[in-house]
């Protein structure tokens, strides 16, 4: 359990909430348990012990009610991580790269798997840095740094993908960072060329069926 502080300026006035770091970030992202509280006072400044003028919320948040209150600076405001939060988080991510790639990437020269003791330490060397974002959304990125350190390749399948035309809106922005080419038909639909990380194919089919509501075309290609 670490405490921390939660804070939020509402209506030029500065209010904030002493809260568990792990159950307030909980809450922030999913709205699920609302337990986050350690102390039930909403304060104008929770280092010299200010307690906030009940004026200040109700005019700042049109109620007085702690609860409500602090619900609303978690979900709106800032949360102060702690710098052991940070680290943890830090390692998190890089763990989950390093699986990733042990997993799905290789050695162009050799066509041999990496150990995940030497991509993590083209991690490390190459300075880059992993994004609290999904790993499918920044391992292009990744993969440049580090192959300035390690030859590094991911093994992709090369997909042809057809979007009838009604659904290229939502779908253009899942396959655009993939593909390799693109041919906009006379009907309005997409043909996409796509190279998708093996290790992504299932999830990335997945999403793009659930944009489009099961109505694309795809045929895995040969390289």
């Amino acid at each position: 359990m670490t405490q921390t502080t939660a804070r939020i300026k509402q209506s030029g006035k500065h209010f904030e909430i002493l809260v568990d770091l792990e159950k307030a970030i909980n809450f922030k992202k999913t709205g699920k348990g609302s337990d986050f509280l350690e102390i039930d006072k909403i304060f104008s400044d929770s280092k010299k012990g200010f307690t906030a003028k009940e004026s200040d919320l109700k005019n700042s948040f049109g109620t007085d009610d702690i609860y409500e209150i602090a619900q609303k600076i978690v979900k709106s405001g800032e949360i102060l991580l702690t710098q052991d939060f940070r680290e943890e988080e830090k390692e998190k991510r890089i763990k989950q790269v390093v699986d990733f790639l042990s997993r799905n990437a290789i050695n162009p020269q050799t066509r041999m798997p990496h150990t995940p003791e030497r991509i993590k330490s083209a991690l490390e060397q190459s300075h880059v840095n992993i994004k609290n974002v999904a790993i499918e959304n920044q391992i292009q990125e990744i993969i440049s740094e580090i192959s300035k350190i390690l030859p590094i390749k991911i093994e992709t399948k090369k997909v042809k993908i057809t979007i009838p035309a009604i659904h290229t809106g939502k779908a253009y922005g899942l396959v655009n960072q993939y593909k390799e080419e693109e041919n906009w038909l006379s009907n309005g639909d997409l043909e996409i060329i796509a190279s998708i990380p093996a290790g992504f194919i299932i999830d990335f089919y997945d999403k793009l069926n659930s944009a489009t509501h099961g109505a694309i075309l795809t045929e895995e290609m040969k390289e």
